[in-house]
């Protein structure tokens, strides 16, 4: 699911990595929503909300809202940092740290949600930044093992490439099996995205920031079909680019 990178992935690589990737960020993102009445897994809308606060010269919360966007810009920037800097230790720990450090931030989140949260806005504030970091290290890392062919914690771009796709397809000459495999990846990320969403608000509603467990368990998931799949194929080392 992780070990392959940009040309080397088959279908099923990014079929699995990002079915899992977009269950984990709809679960968090609604239950950012639920909790913080904010977004957490995408920065769309919080860079209108900025232009809207230096607007109105709100200027602490213009400096809030640009600090969650610099979190979310600096996991996509780990994310290549610790993908390149780990390359010579293989694809295990090369690949695997991005996720590593997203799961271990998520149980922290969980755990102080769970125990220790008590509604206040720098508590609140805090927690969306972390999110949203985790959420850039896990984009991130998704885009630059499928040679950005896979994002997996927003839709805008997917629903615009899904819609040109199912355009194209009308057409007979277009209907080459790289756009099938574009279709079925697309809907399968669209699916599992709303499957996530669905899932998280239910778990959220229930057991409140122990979500957030769920979301780990599957991340855990993914590491270990990750070593599975090392132990088995036995890839070489240089499937790394």
């Amino acid at each position: 699911m992780l070990y392959t990178q940009n040309v080397n992935r088959k279908l099923n690589n990014n079929l699995l990595l990002g079915a899992s990737t977009a269950a984990a960020a709809a679960m968090v993102n609604v239950a950012g929503v639920m909790v913080f009445f904010a977004y957490t897994s995408n920065i769309t809308g919080h860079v209108a909300t900025l232009a809207q606060e230096v607007v109105k010269g709100h200027w602490y919360q213009t400096g809030i809202v640009f600090i969650w966007l610099m979190m979310f810009f600096g996991g996509s920037f780990v994310a290549q940092l610790l993908i390149t800097g780990f390359q010579k230790k293989g694809a295990f720990i090369s690949h695997a740290a991005p996720i590593i450090l997203e799961t271990l931030s998520l149980l922290f989140i969980g755990i102080y949600g769970h125990l220790y949260y008590h509604e206040s806005l720098k508590e609140t504030e805090i927690l969306v930044a972390s999110l949203l970091f985790c959420m850039g290290l896990q984009n991130g890392m998704v885009a630059i093992l499928s040679g950005n062919q896979v994002k997996t914690t927003h839709l805008t771009g997917l629903i615009t490439d899904l819609g040109r796709e199912v355009g194209a397809s009308f057409f007979l000459k277009y209907r080459t099996p790289q756009l099938k495999e574009k279709l079925k990846l697309h809907v399968t990320i669209l699916a599992f995205y709303f499957i996530g969403g669905v899932l998280g608000g239910y778990l959220f509603l229930s057991y409140d920031f122990q979500v957030f467990y769920v979301v780990v368990a599957l991340l855990t998931a993914v590491l270990y079909f990750h070593l599975k799949s090392l132990l088995i194929d036995k890839p070489l080392d240089d499937q790394l680019d």
